[in-house]
C-alpha cells in the first residue's frame, strides 16, 4: 500500500454528522468513480488507527481529493477527524484501493444507484464524473436519508439533475412525517425500487448499493425480488 501524508485543505459541513474534508496531495494519483481510500492516524505512541472512506470527488477534479466522513459514536477515527482536525494538519491518505464497486464513464447502462446516509458519497463521484465526463449513460440515485437535512448533497444532486444530462433522483426520508413537495417518504420497499426501475430508459445494467450493513442487506434483496439478477448487483458498506 502506497502512502502520502497529505494536507486537509477545507473542510465543509454537509449535515449536522457529516462533513467533507479535502486533501492536498503532494502527488494526486488518478482514480475510477466508486473508489475509496484509506486514512491512517498514528498516536505519539505509536498506536495506529485506520478507515477507509469511498472518494466524493470526481476524478476529473485533480486538485484534491474529497471524503465525506460521518461522526460515528463508537468510531475511532471519525471523532477525531470530527472534534480535532483542521485545515492545515497532515494525514496520511493512501492510494486509491478498490476495483469492483466502480464505475468509470464509458462503460454502458443504464444505472441504478441505491444509497443510505453517507453511503451516498461515492455516487456523488459517480454523479460528478457524468457531468464532467459528458456522460449519456443514463442514471438514478435512489437516495434514502433520516431528515432532508440530512441528504447529503441534495442541492448539487438536484442541480445536476436539472442539467438534463440523463441523470434522474428519487429522495426518500424515514424520519420526517411530511417530507418536501418531490420527495418521498418511509424505508426503501418494493414499490419504491419498482418506481425506480420503471424510471430507467431500460433494464439496468448494474445496480450499486452503498450504506450501513442492514440497508444494503435489504435494498439489495429487494432489487433482487424485483427481477435483477444478482450478478449485476454490486454492495458496499460503511462501519466505524
Amino acid at each position: 500500500m502506497r502512502w502520502q501524508n497529505a494536507t486537509v485543505s477545507k473542510i465543509v459541513r454537509r449535515s449536522p454528522t457529516v462533513s467533507s474534508f479535502f486533501f492536498r496531495l503532494p502527488e494526486f494519483i488518478p482514480f475510477v468513480a466508486g473508489q475509496h481510500v484509506s486514512v491512517r492516524l498514528t498516536a505519539p505512541d505509536g498506536y495506529r488507527a485506520q478507515r477507509s472512506y469511498s472518494i466524493a470527488s470526481a476524478p476529473e477534479e485533480t486538485g484534491h481529493v474529497e471524503l465525506a466522513i460521518e461522526k460515528l459514536k463508537d468510531g475511532e477515527v471519525s471523532p477525531f477527524f470530527h472534534e480535532v482536525v483542521e485545515v492545515g494538519d497532515e494525514i496520511e491518505v493512501s492510494e486509491p484501493i478498490g476495483g469492483y464497486f466502480v464505475w468509470p464513464a464509458d462503460d454502458k447502462g443504464p444505472l441504478l444507484l441505491i444509497a443510505g446516509g453517507s453511503g451516498v458519497a461515492p455516487f456523488i463521484s459517480m454523479a460528478r464524473h457524468k457531468l464532467l465526463s459528458g456522460s449519456n449513460v443514463p442514471l438514478l440515485l435512489l437516495f434514502s436519508a433520516r431528515t432532508r437535512g440530512d441528504l447529503l448533497y441534495h442541492d448539487e444532486l438536484a442541480h445536476i439533475v436539472g442539467g438534463k444530462i440523463g441523470f434522474d433522483l428519487m429522495a426518500t426520508l424515514t424520519r420526517e412525517t411530511a417530507p418536501p413537495p418531490g420527495m418521498l417518504k418511509g424505508r426503501i420497499d418494493a414499490a419504491m425500487i419498482g418506481e425506480a426501475l420503471r424510471r430507467l430508459p431500460a433494464p439496468p445494467l448494474q445496480v450499486y448499493v452503498c450504506g450501513s450493513n442492514p440497508f444494503v442487506e435489504n435494498a439489495a434483496q429487494l432489487v433482487v425480488d424485483a427481477g435483477v439478477a444478482p450478478g449485476l448487483v454490486a454492495t458496499e458498506r460503511y462501519g466505524i
